[in-house]
């Protein structure tokens, strides 16, 4: 004992853990006061971290006001049944741990510990935790569980700087929504095994709550706000008394096990299906089928559904291995997406068409349509028109009778000819995004008919463009979109867009950026990322004033040092300027 407390006294740290103590030695309460034979004062370190857990003590003196400059103090698993006044007398008191002992009540003057970071006290026999503790406004780990806590004093919510409370297994029958407003870094929140009767309203504004664990109370619904909770990847709410889930929970896209047991749902929402879970538990509840959408879940390994009164599902299904029971509920899904879908996009049509009488434009994105359903030109005077993510592969000839059209998006489809003949009509067309076609070469002439475009997206359609000069006739251009083309060159009849604001030639195989770009003063975005380019024109500074942003990631630039580059726009557009002063 007298070798581990000299050498406490040159290191600030002493373990005396697991040594039987029934008290605390005199000496330790001493630290660098108590020198012994030998010893040089001068070299004395006061003690900063103190182990006592594992031990057989029960009282710990006030003499610890002495040990002033304690930063950590363990106490855990022993036989304490209080703490003394003096624990507030430790001003740089970071870490205190006095889990599994028979502390009945702590002292107001802990809250005069206001260093306090972590504090545990959890396991023991507590009935309330001092108000005085919120005056720790460092606190960021509180464990309180397996104690007969009743409730938890409001003013903890000036404890902001929460990020793990634990205060399972106590007698709780509420928690705060003025504390939910407050911990808006809380990362993970325990209350199992209490009797709470609800979630505050607010559970949303825990934004970065990656884990709660609700279970084994008497919870009766989930606020409708769990959408907010964008970080959550863990929640445990099984045993406890859900009728119903909300759907906002589809939202939870980072929600990876989800813990439903022991409920009384009678069915599980089709909005949760779009979830990306790992484990889902939906055992001894109240479920007579399933939504074949679960089968979507491709990501589950792991899906429970024992105890519940399914009529849908086989029993060798239920109890089986998860992979068949997906596959199961996959093929279910097919089979009733084939029957209804016919349906269900006729009924999406006529609703999209009705409710573009009043706002003149029409969308049917991602629809699974082949063809432009005729309620595009029966509209009439549509100024507006997005087909994109459909497998069109041609436009019909009565599109040309649309002549209020001013936008028509038609990107992502399997269209393969340039539709020159049939826009040559729509003289007011301003907005055409053909991005992610089939098209093969654009005619010569393809881009006179539609020479009012201000906003042009070809992006995607490899050796699609004409050749030079293609865009002369599109002097109105202020958007122009050439991702992803297999552009070996820089199109040199771009330079004459007087007005183009917006020019887009990432993902393509430039080698050389022509100086004459210095001359395209309006831009003010300008993407050449992902090319071959490996030195920049200085003449391209001269839009220092105009261009916001220029990206240049993913290409072997040699000609202009990383520490330049890695400053953004306007310091590589001044370094380049530079060099045509210099």
């Amino acid at each position: 004992m007298d070798r581990l407390i000299k050498a406490a006294r040159s290191s600030g740290s002493l373990n005396l853990s697991n040594r039987s103590l029934k008290d605390v030695p005199g000496e330790v309460y001493q630290s660098s006061d108590a020198v012994g034979d030998g010893e040089k004062w001068w070299e004395a370190v006061e003690l900063q971290k103190l182990i006592l857990a594992h031990n057989d003590i029960e009282i710990l003196k006030e003499d610890l006001r002495n040990l002033s400059v304690l930063t950590v103090l363990n106490l855990s698993h022993n036989k304490l049944t209080q703490l003394p006044a003096a624990i507030g007398e430790l001003p740089m008191l970071k870490s205190l741990d006095v889990s599994h002992n028979s502390i009945t009540g702590l002292p107001d003057e802990i809250g005069s510990a206001t260093s306090l970071v972590k504090f545990d006290c959890s396991n023991n026999q507590l009935k309330e935790i001092p108000i005085s503790l919120s005056r720790c406004l460092d606190l960021s780990e509180f464990k309180a569980s397996n104690n007969t806590i009743i409730s938890l004093p409001e003013d903890l919510a000036n404890c902001s700087k929460l990020t793990k409370v634990e205060v399972e297994g106590n007698k709780l029958t509420s928690l705060s929504g003025h504390m939910f407003a407050s911990w808006t870094v809380l990362r993970e929140l325990n209350a199992g095994k209490n009797l709470l009767n609800a979630i505050p309203e607010n559970l949303g504004s825990l934004s970065r709550l990656i884990r709660l664990d609700l279970h084994q109370n008497r919870i009766s619904s989930i606020p409708d706000s769990i959408r907010g909770c964008s970080s959550l990847a863990e929640l445990y709410m099984g045993n406890n008394s859900l009728h119903s889930l909300p759907s906002e929970m589809g939202e939870l896209s980072k929600l990876g096990t989800l813990d439903l047991r022991g409920n009384q749902l009678k069915d599980f929402p089709v909005e949760a299906c779009k979830l990306h879970l790992s484990v889902l538990d939906l055992s001894n509840n109240s479920l007579t089928g399933l939504p074949p959408e679960i089968g979507k879940i491709t990501t589950l390994r792991k899906l429970l559904l024992t105890g519940n009164p399914l009529r849908t599902l086989r029993s060798s299904l239920v109890n089986g291995p998860t992979p068949a029971l997906l596959r199961y509920l996959q093929s279910r899904l097919s089979e009733s997406e084939d029957s209804e879908a016919a349906t269900t996009k006729d009924n999406v049509v006529s609703m999209a068409a009705r409710l573009s009488i009043s706002s003149k434009e029409l969308s049917l994105d991602g629809m699974g349509l082949n063809v432009v359903p005729s309620e595009v030109w029966e509209g009439g005077d549509l100024v507006k028109v997005s087909l994109s993510k459909n497998s069109i592969e041609e436009l019909p000839s009565q599109l040309s009778s649309c002549a209020s059209l001013q936008t028509l998006i038609l990107s992502r489809n399997k269209i393969k000819e340039w539709p020159g003949e049939i826009l040559k009509p729509l003289t007011n067309l301003s907005c055409l995004k053909l991005d992610y076609n089939c098209l093969g070469q654009i005619p010569p002439d393809g881009f006179q008919a539609v020479s009012m475009l201000q906003i042009l997206d070809l992006s995607g359609n490899a050796a699609s463009l004409p050749r030079s000069p293609a865009f002369l006739c599109l002097q109105q251009l202020q958007e122009l979109y050439l991702r992803q083309m297999r552009l070996q060159e820089f199109p040199s009849d771009i330079l004459s867009l007087t007005h183009l604001k917006i020019l887009d030639l990432g993902q393509n195989s430039l080698q050389i950026i022509p100086e004459e770009i210095g001359t395209l003063t309006t831009l003010t975005e300008l993407d050449l990322s992902n090319n071959n380019i490996p030195s920049l024109p200085p003449q391209l500074g001269l839009l220092e004033d105009s261009l916001q942003a220029l990206r240049l990631e993913g290409n072997p630039l040699r000609s202009i040092r990383r520490t330049i580059l890695d400053k953004g726009t306007k310091v590589i557009l001044k370094y380049l300027k530079d060099k045509i002063q210099g």
